[in-house]
């Protein structure tokens, strides 16, 4: 099994291998160049998302500062996300974003990790498990999502919530480990932030 196909399956590798820190580093130069374009020249930093990403659907944007482990190789989002400042992905596998997705300020998404046991941690091994976020999700404010975790369409996860588990398509979860608080439903269709009223004319 190569070095590559440890780091993508899971498996105890060593994030120091030369070989994948000479691809590593030419994606974060890539990454600091993105960083480094100025926001009014919009098109530009589309064509970079574009060159940077694994993947990246119609009407994404990415504020910078953006943080990224292999600066962004490893990512993929659908369309219209939209991603406030100081995103960071750990992104030494894989990360699905799915479309419609909203990603608040100073969010963490990790897909590495390292083992419990000392003596495997001095050796400076890591293990990779991909992050997958539904459609039409909002991770608010200060959020962490760590490896291994899905997070199902239409769910909204509360500020500075640490995601351990996956948790299910519409519901809003919040807290430290994350929990389901409720489903998303009618009330939700009538007040938008506690007791203002949705206009009942944006439903036509």
């Amino acid at each position: 099994m190569t070095i590559q196909e440890k780091q993508h399956r899971g498996e105890l590798y060593d994030p120091g291998d030369e070989e994948i820190m000479s691809e590593q580093l030419v994606f974060l130069d890539s990454l600091k160049e993105y960083n480094d374009i100025p926001h009014v020249r919009i098109k530009e930093r589309e064509a970079k998302l574009r060159e940077m990403l694994a993947e990246v659907g119609e009407g994404c944007y990415v504020e910078s500062p953006f943080h990224a482990n292999f600066g962004g190789r490893h990512v993929h989002f659908g369309r219209n996300i939209y991603a406030n400042f100081n995103l960071t992905l750990v992104d030494d596998t894989h990360i699905y974003v799915g479309d419609n997705t909203m990603i608040g300020p100073n969010v963490t998404i990790a897909t590495a990790g390292h083992p419990i046991d000392p003596e495997l941690r001095r050796r400076g091994l890591q293990y990779n498990m991909p992050v997958r976020i539904g459609k039409n999700c909002w991770l608010c404010a200060g959020v962490i999502v760590l490896p291994g975790v899905t997070v199902g369409d239409n769910t909204v996860i509360g500020a500075g919530s640490v995601v351990t588990r996956d948790i299910p398509a519409n519901v809003v979860a919040v807290g430290n480990p994350c929990r389901v608080l409720r489903p998303v439903g009618e009330h939700d269709r009538e007040f938008y932030f506690r007791d203002r009223k949705i206009d009942p004319k944006l439903w036509k």
